[in-house]
C-alpha cells in the first residue's frame, strides 16, 4: 500500500505540472490586457508601462512562467492584480464556501440516486423503473446555466421559499445544491441501477434467499455493497465536475466560493488568481482520485495494492 501511493504521488506531479501550464499559456494568450483593464484606455502610455513593470509583465513569456514554477514550489502563488493581496489568502478565504457547497451537492445526489437506483433495479422492466428512467434522463438533460435560474424563477421570484442568491443560511444552500447535485445524481442512479442488476443475478444473492432472507434485505445487505465500487469511481471523477461546475453555480447565485472567485478574476485578467484557482481544482480532483482508488481495498478485500 506504501509503495503504490507513492507512486501514485508521483504520478500526481505531472498532471498537476501540465494542468497549471496549459492555464499559464491559455490565459497569457487570450485577447485582453490586464494594464489596461486596470488604467483603462484613456491612461497615458508611461503609466501603462510603470503598471506593467510593477506587474512584472514587461519579461518574457518564459521568465514568467519560470517564476511563476519557483513560486509554486515555495508555496507562493503570488499577488493578485486586483486586490494585490496574496493569491493563496484570497483561495482559502473563498474554500470554505466551496467545499460547503461540494459537500451539499454531494449529499443531495446521493439521497436521489441511491434509492432511485435501488428501486428501479429490483422493479425491472415496471412503470417504476421506467420513471426513475425519465428522471435520469431529464437529470441529465438539464445544464446548470439553465437549471439555476429555472429555480430561482420558480422557487425564489414564484413561490417565496428560497433567497435569490446570497451566502449564510441554510436557506441559501438549497437551490445552489440542488442545481449541481441532480445530474450527478443521474449518472450515479444509471450507475447504481447497472452494478445492481448485474449483482442480483449472482448465485449469492439466490443463496441470501434460500436461507430465507427476503429479496430486498439480500439486494441491500449483500449486493449493494459489491455495486458500490464502480459508484465510488464514478463519484470520484464527479468531484470534479462539481469544482468545474461550480464556477457556473456560484455566478449564477452568487454564491462566494472559487468557482466565483475564478470567473472575477478571468474578467480581470488577473494572471496569478486565475493559475491559483485552477490549481486548486486540479489539485482537489487529483486528490479524491486517489482517495477512491485507496478505499476500494475497503470496500472489497480482494483489492490489494502492491
Amino acid at each position: 500500500m506504501r509503495r503504490y501511493l507513492f507512486s501514485r504521488l508521483r504520478q500526481m506531479v505531472p498532471v498537476v505540472l501540465g494542468v497549471v501550464t496549459v492555464v499559464f499559456l491559455l490565459i497569457h494568450l487570450i485577447p485582453g490586457d490586464p494594464v489596461e483593464i486596470m488604467l483603462g484606455e484613456s491612461a497615458l502610455a508611461a503609466q501603462k508601462e510603470e503598471l506593467r513593470r510593477e506587474l512584472r509583465l514587461d519579461r518574457p513569456l518564459a521568465v514568467q512562467y519560470g517564476d511563476f514554477l519557483l513560486g509554486m514550489a515555495k508555496g507562493d502563488l503570488g499577488t493578485s492584480f486586483r486586490s494585490r493581496e496574496p493569491v493563496l489568502r484570497e483561495i482559502l478565504r473563498r474554500v470554505p464556501a466551496t467545499l460547503l457547497l461540494s459537500a451539499a451537492s454531494m449529499t443531495v445526489a446521493l439521497c436521489i440516486a441511491f434509492p432511485l437506483g435501488i428501486v428501479s433495479a429490483m422493479r425491472q422492466h415496471t412503470f417504476l423503473d421506467h420513471l426513475c428512467g425519465f428522471l435520469a434522463m431529464l437529470g441529465l438533460s438539464m445544464p446548470n446555466f439553465w437549471l439555476g435560474p429555472l429555480l430561482i424563477l420558480i422557487f425564489s421570484i414564484g413561490l417565496g421559499l428560497f433567497p435569490v442568491s446570497g451566502y449564510g443560511t441554510a436557506g441559501h444552500l438549497v437551490l445552489p445544491a440542488v442545481t449541481m447535485g441532480t445530474g450527478m445524481a443521474a449518472i450515479l442512479m444509471r450507475m447504481l441501477r447497472s452494478q445492481l442488476l448485474e449483482e442480483i443475478r449472482q448465485d449469492y444473492v439466490r443463496a441470501a434467499s434460500a436461507r430465507g432472507l427476503s429479496r430486498r434485505a439480500a439486494v441491500v445487505r449483500h449486493a449493494l455493497a459489491n455495486s458500490l465500487i464502480p459508484v465510488l469511481t464514478v463519484m470520484g471523477l464527479q468531484v470534479g465536475a462539481l469544482l468545474s461546475g461550480s464556477i457556473i453555480t456560484e455566478t449564477i447565485f452568487s454564491w462566494p466560493g472559487v468557482g466565483r472567485l475564478t470567473i472575477q478574476a478571468i474578467d480581470a485578467r488577473d494572471y496569478p488568481l486565475v493559475q491559483g484557482c485552477i490549481l486548486f481544482i486540479a489539485l482537489c480532483t487529483v486528490a479524491v482520485n486517489l482517495l477512491t482508488d485507496l478505499l476500494y481495498s475497503r470496500l472489497d478485500p480482494r483489492i490489494r495494492y502492491e
